[in-house]
């Protein structure tokens, strides 16, 4: 069967990609609301928060909540997985801070099994919205 004979597939009615780049937002507050908590617990538990480690906890924060404005770029994916790895980093300043980044590791990647399948849906005209209306 070549590609000529396949149905075509309807394109989804409403963006599902809309929804999914919410998530992504969401997820990059929640993270950066998290390593800002995490300040008061290097801060006791550890050494102190030095200048180094609170302008690397306080600028990272920052660029995951402007970050969560760029989710309509098609980079954005790539950004927000780079940012999971400078907070894997942060284990460096403070453990607390590694097992942040490991426990958004798995939300990151729960992430991207989603998008892989909304995409396959996609593709195979799945999504509830590319059904076709059949009258009666």
């Amino acid at each position: 069967m070549n590609d000529a004979d396949k149905p075509e597939v309807p394109p989804p009615a409403t963006d599902p990609w809309k929804g999914f780049r919410g998530v992504m937002a969401g997820t990059l507050v929640l993270e950066a609301i998290v390593v800002l908590l995490a300040l008061p617990v290097v801060g006791s538990v550890g050494g102190g928060v030095t200048w180094a480690s609170g302008t690397y906890l306080v600028a990272l924060a920052v660029v995951m909540f402007l970050g969560a404005g760029l989710q309509r770029r098609s980079w954005a994916m790539p950004f927000n997985l780079g940012l999971q790895v400078l907070v894997l980093l942060g284990t460096f300043i403070h453990l607390s801070i590694g097992i942040i980044g490991v426990v958004f590791a798995v939300v990151w990647g729960f992430i991207l099994v989603l998008r892989a399948d909304v995409r396959g849906r996609m593709e195979k005209g799945l999504l509830p919205s590319q059904r076709i209306q059949r009258s009666s």
